[in-house]
């Protein structure tokens, strides 16, 4: 009896472990594990007509890939040379990448393809890097390459997306009358590869090829030059590959045969001439006495107003105000019974660009409508012996509590001012207990004729305060000023730092930029002696732009094809100086001691190579049901 009841006890105990395995199963079969996420690029297998083709006349290429792949922007990212003036049709379908070129096909010529970093994997959008594909209609395969960098010339900014060209003809000439031979296209890091060259000497361009014909033929474009001609050659050498357990522990060491092609240095500055076409923006009436005319680029002569449908009382009825250095022109009617029309017409005979961007005179007629403002609600009924509130010219004064050693004061209105002069402003400086006059020069701003600057060598800790009577400015409209006085006070020596850079390498003028942040100059100061001295620093973290001045003109300088100048060399200290409060610096710097490229300090590079973080697998979840509850059904219980 007890065997029997064990036998009973045991298979009862069986049968409920069998029936949980079997519900856990029912349970599991929704989402099976799936293996590790794809992370490998698609695989060329084969292609119609095969890779280095000779005597291929067709016009149609397939491509077949391991796995079902898409094109990232095939029409910016694939690049076909030599070039094309019809635009291909280049299609993914499934595993599949067709070219079709709709071009006429050079004989005897090495045809590239190169599809950048545009294939990918449909989905997890693994990259096929650097993946490119030739044929050739003639009966070799050319295989010579040259490489290099394109940077921007003013600020070391590596240049995507930027065409780069080759030219067999050595004229001049070719970069704007000719198409290029064989072309490339700068990576996000500002490097280019062009493949499959044919031995010969050749001229290197770089354009931003806004019409895409492949030659310099539009003003506006952005242009490099390589000086030098280049001569494709290469040689068999190796390199050491390592590899690494961890990142202090070398795995293995290894010898890796290599084929180098050269030149694999060259390296060009990208650059826009200065050149703008003369025209005139649409002329606004801000305010009924207020007209602005402003044109697209600084003119020599102001070209003044004829009036067409009113007639002013006299002929200074007009006060001029230039600003955007000469670029906008402000004028300031002053004549009551002009500004006052509804409707103002004019004419204006300035030098305007023609088709052959030669400057040629020109008449526009404007027809300028005053604007105007809804009106005002009725205000509460006051007493009407009170006085209407006095409407003061304004005058803004930069001057603060704390000032820097090395500011400037400077005054600005909201209209122009009649007759202002030096003896209308009062500045003293606290001696002991008393507030002592004191000498100052006093400018107008060049470029705002509204705006005046009051000059002086302001020493630590000085205490100063300027003063204006009332009604001692008036305006063109006979608004005065409203009493002014404020008090300053000097930074004193210990609130700032200094900085000392020893310069090497440079063997003529320039001048060095401190930067922020946003690689905006904040400082400017000449080479002396082998060196540039920055004094009265706020504490902060700057940067540095070398800027090499052939010309002493204090500005950089862009390039000149035709003149065949290029644009003055810039260079970045590849570090960043950190000023403290009384705290002297100097450092040392070799600007030739750094490549071009790798000078510019990541934290203020713009265009910063895109880091490629993998998809990471959630191991603990995969498999799991998307819903919690068991399936039970399609298996008997």
């Amino acid at each position: 009896m007890m065997g029997n009841r064990y036998i009973k006890h045991t298979i009862s105990v069986l049968s409920g472990v069998f029936l949980v395995l079997l519900i856990y199963s029912c349970a599991s079969i929704g989402n099976p594990n799936g293996g590790p996420y794809d992370e490998e690029p698609p695989k060329f297998l084969s292609s119609t007509p095969a890779p280095n083709t000779i005597n291929y006349k067709g016009k149609k290429i397939e491509l077949l890939f391991d796995e079902l792949i898409k094109l990232e922007s095939p029409s910016e990212n694939v690049i076909i040379t030599p070039p094309q003036m019809q635009m291909p049709v280049i299609r993914a379908i499934g595993k599949k990448v067709t070219v079709e070129l709709l071009d006429t096909l050079r004989e005897n010529s090495t045809y590239t393809i190169d599809f950048t970093n545009s294939v990918t994997d449909n989905n997890e959008s693994n990259v096929l890097e650097n993946f490119s594909f030739a044929f050739s209609t003639g009966d070799v395969i050319d295989t010579l390459e040259v490489s290099g960098i394109l940077l921007n010339a003013d600020n070391l900014e590596p240049m995507p997306g930027i065409t780069i060209g080759l030219h067999r003809n050595p004229e001049d000439s070719a970069f704007t009358k000719l198409p290029f031979d064989r072309t490339s296209r700068t990576n996000e890091r500002g490097r280019f590869t062009i493949r499959n060259i044919s031995p010969g000497t050749y001229r290197v361009y770089a354009l931003n090829d806004v019409n895409r014909d492949y030659k310099f033929d539009q003003p506006g474009e952005d242009i490099a030059w390589y000086d030098q001609s280049v001569t494709p050659t290469f040689e068999f050498t190796t390199r050491e590959d390592t590899t690494w357990v961890d990142s202090l522990t070398i795995d293995t060491i290894r010898t890796i045969p290599y084929t180098r092609f050269m030149p694999d240095d060259i390296r060009m500055y990208l650059f826009k001439e200065k050149f703008a076409r003369q025209y005139m923006l649409r002329p606004e009436r801000q305010e009924p006495h207020l007209l602005v005319v402003k044109y697209n680029a600084p003119l020599d002569t102001i070209p003044l107003p004829v009036p067409l449908n009113f007639e002013p009382t006299d002929s200074s009825w007009y006060y001029i105000q230039t600003a955007d250095n000469g670029a906008t022109v402000n004028f300031w009617l002053t004549d009551s019974g002009v500004w006052k029309q509804d409707t103002l017409q004019m004419a204006f005979t300035y030098p305007a660009s023609d088709s052959l961007n030669i400057l040629v005179p020109k008449t526009d007629t404007v027809s300028l409508n005053m604007r105007r403002r809804p009106e005002e609600r009725k205000k509460v009924k006051k007493d009407e012996d009170e006085p209407e509130p006095v409407q003061f010219l304004e005058m803004t004064v930069n001057a603060s509590s704390s000032m820097n050693v090395y500011d400037t004061l400077f005054i600005a209105f909201n209209e122009p001012v009649k007759e202002l002069s030096k003896d209308l402003f009062f500045l003293n400086r606290l001696t002991d207990t008393l507030w002592v006059p004191v000498e100052f020069e006093f400018k107008a701003d060049s470029m705002n004729s509204l705006r005046y600057y009051i000059e002086r060598k302001w020493e630590y800790t000085e205490e100063y305060m300027l003063e204006v009577d009332s009604a001692a400015i008036f305006s063109v409209y006979n608004r005065w000023n409203d009493k002014y006085s404020g008090k300053m006070k000097i930074k004193s020596a210990e609130e700032y730092g200094n900085l000392y850079i020893n310069i090497h390498g440079l063997d003529t003028a320039a001048f060095v930029e401190l930067l922020n942040s946003s690689d905006q100059p904040v400082r400017k100061s000449p080479v002396t002696n082998g060196g540039v001295l920055f004094m009265n620093l706020a504490p902060d973290k700057y940067y540095a732009r070398l800027i090499v001045d052939e010309n002493r003109n204090g500005e950089w300088d862009t390039g000149n094809y035709a003149e065949k100048r290029q644009p003055e060399l810039v260079y970045y200290y590849p570090e960043m100086f950190e000023v403290l409060v009384n705290w002297d610096k100097e450092e040392v710097w070799d600007i030739l001691s750094t490549p071009a490229d790798k000078q510019k300090p990541m934290d203020i590079t713009k265009n910063k190579p895109k880091e490629v973080t993998k998809k990471q697998r959630d191991y603990r979840n995969e498999g799991r049901s998307q819903s919690s509850t068991p399936r039970m059904g399609g298996l008997p219980f």
